[in-house]
């Protein structure tokens, strides 16, 4: 059974040598939630966060436990990885891409996973964490809103529809990240209606040109 932890927002500051939001912190009651996100929620760099297909990040809470395993010297805990909201109960092998929820008065749809970078690296200061995030698809998703409205900390994510063959975040992971050039997971891909446009893109043209896009920058932070 899913339970959530409370709302975390952040505020755009300078530090690990760049500009983030990724320090969030809990919000006491709730917020609005507009399809660009929740109000007072920032955003550093909207050209690889944020947007309308990625409003709201999920990251689930269990994994916390699997990162104090392999580095107990660090004191891992949400919202670690930048979320806005962080639970028990769903994990990438059970929340599928184009779940709709009913939260609070809004309703929310995962629309892709989320993207592990390089700055996940200098913020916990484990060499290569994002990609042995994505190589293990524990990467968390995000939403798009499809109806905007308030939302509070205790509103639970009630599922109110799924696509007729839903595919797990894991799934995309998976197939995304740990088999980018096979051509029968490629078209999954891209029959994934409710994927990101984005992501979808990157499908397209991994199929077209037979070329995985360059992963360096954004895991490592250089080409």
């Amino acid at each position: 059974m899913q339970r959530n932890h409370q709302l975390f927002f952040g505020k755009v500051k300078q530090q690990y040598d760049f500009n983030t939001a990724i320090d969030k912190m809990p919000i006491a009651d709730g917020a609005f939630l507009t399809v660009l996100g929740f109000e007072g929620d920032e955003c550093a760099d909207p050209k690889h966060h944020g947007g309308v297909e990625r409003a709201v990040h999920h990251y689930p809470a269990e994994h916390y436990t699997y990162w104090m395993q392999q580095y107990p010297e660090r004191d891992w805990q949400a919202p670690g990885m930048g979320e806005n909201i962080s639970t028990l109960g769903m994990t990438e092998d059970t929340v599928c891409i184009g779940d709709r929820y009913q939260w609070g008065e809004a309703i929310v749809e995962v629309s892709q996973p989320r993207s592990p970078c390089y700055k996940l690296n200098k913020i916990w200061q484990v060499d290569k964490l994002s990609v042995e995030m994505q190589n293990i698809s524990r990467c968390g998703w995000l939403y798009r809103v499809i109806q905007p409205g308030f939302v509070r900390n205790d509103d639970q994510l009630v599922l109110i529809q799924q696509a007729e063959k839903p595919l797990t975040v894991k799934q995309v992971c998976d197939m995304f990240f740990g088999e980018p050039l096979n051509l029968e997971s490629l078209a999954v891909l891209d029959q994934c209606e409710a994927l990101s446009t984005s992501w979808r893109d990157k499908v397209t043209l991994r199929i077209e040109t037979g070329v995985v896009e360059n992963w360096n920058f954004r895991l490592l932070g250089h080409a």
